[in-house]
């Protein structure tokens, strides 16, 4: 059932969450972009929906909410471990269709790729998810050509109309009471989408392992700078590694920490030994497109990647994953003359 309400309406129903859940949306914070005069809109805890930024895309996405940063697993002293505690509430998390799409893939990699990951999980089934309808395509999306422009597995949509007003699609039963007792108006209301993006995409259908070997990876080992930034705006990225920080006053007593990693950074393929697999950037590359469109493809169905263009947007050596994605037709082509 849809509903057109008003802030008011809408601010009631988030006093009402706050008592059991953390509100998170993209939000603008002043001063905190790249330089020290520049804004920065990426997710966090807000109160009311007038904090929401719904005309721009977010430069970062949800997946620190479920995969923080640097996550405390559990403390350890010399005889003992005590698990860190969980969020003392539940979250509710506004998303767009890419980056709702992308939970889907965080939910493969952390619950259906062998035991589920304890850590993920426990975040996990205590959201509730808004969908923010998309009425243009932003910069850098290709969202529908990675088919992840429209959903419909949401708890509630919500839509910000040209008066300010709000329409609502709410599925959860508890929330649809809040507007029936606030005698909202009753509307059709079906969540918009892009239907077309400034940017397509094309997989090859023909696309095998094969076109590792294509010389289109050489080019950016002198492009890439292997900042990591690409993976730590993905909303898809799942890697990461352990840390155990020890405290000064007893070097037995200490945390580990799980922070995200980058397979785009120097140390990433380091092992024992002294190893080190995947050096030149080129290669990092290849590696970071195949498992996002042939890889994961081939073991879930879809690909990886969301059609969401953080990547493209803040990469500073302004090389296009789009554009990579685009140019393996010819590599593959490339590789089916050489055999």
């Amino acid at each position: 059932m849809g509903f057109r309400v008003n802030s008011t309406v809408l601010n009631t129903l988030f006093n009402t969450w706050q008592t059991e859940y953390n509100i998170y949306a993209p939000k603008k914070f002043s001063g905190g972009g790249r330089f020290s005069d520049t804004d920065c809109v990426r997710y966090g805890k807000i109160e009311t929906v007038d904090e929401i930024v719904f005309d721009k895309k977010s430069e970062y996405s949800f997946k620190e909410i479920l995969t923080p940063i640097s996550q405390t697993l559990f403390f350890f002293t010399e005889g003992e471990t005590k698990e860190a505690d969980a969020p003392s509430k539940k979250a509710v998390i506004f998303l767009r269709s890419c980056d709702l799409h992308a939970l889907k893939r965080l939910d493969n990699m952390y619950l259906h790729n062998g035991p589920a990951d304890y850590y993920y999980s426990r975040l996990r089934e205590n959201i509730k998810i808004v969908l923010m309808g998309c009425d243009h395509s932003f910069e850098n999306c290709f969202c529908v050509s990675m088919g992840t422009n429209r959903s419909t597995n949401y708890d509630m949509s919500i839509d910000l109309q040209a008066d300010g007003t709000y329409l609502i699609d709410c599925k959860d039963t508890d929330w649809m009471q809040h507007f029936l007792m606030a005698d909202c108006e009753q509307h059709e209301v079906a969540p918009s989408y892009v239907s077309e993006n400034a940017v397509t995409v094309s997989v090859p259908e023909n696309l095998t392992a094969e076109v590792a070997s294509s010389k289109m990876w050489n080019e950016y080992d002198s492009r890439c700078i292997n900042c990591g930034r690409c993976n730590f705006v993905c909303p898809t990225c799942t890697c990461f590694t352990m840390q155990d920080l020890f405290y000064s006053e007893n070097g037995k007593a200490g945390e580990r920490r799980r922070v995200w990693a980058s397979c785009m950074v120097d140390g990433f393929t380091d092992v024992a030994g002294g190893g080190s697999y995947r050096q030149k950037n080129g290669q990092r590359m290849r590696f970071k497109v195949l498992h996002k469109v042939l890889d994961y493809t081939q073991r879930y169905g879809c690909p990886m990647c969301v059609g969401c263009g953080r990547c493209d947007d803040i990469c500073p050596e302004y090389i296009s994953f789009s554009n990579c994605v685009n140019r393996l037709q010819d590599a593959v082509r490339e590789v089916s003359q050489n055999d």
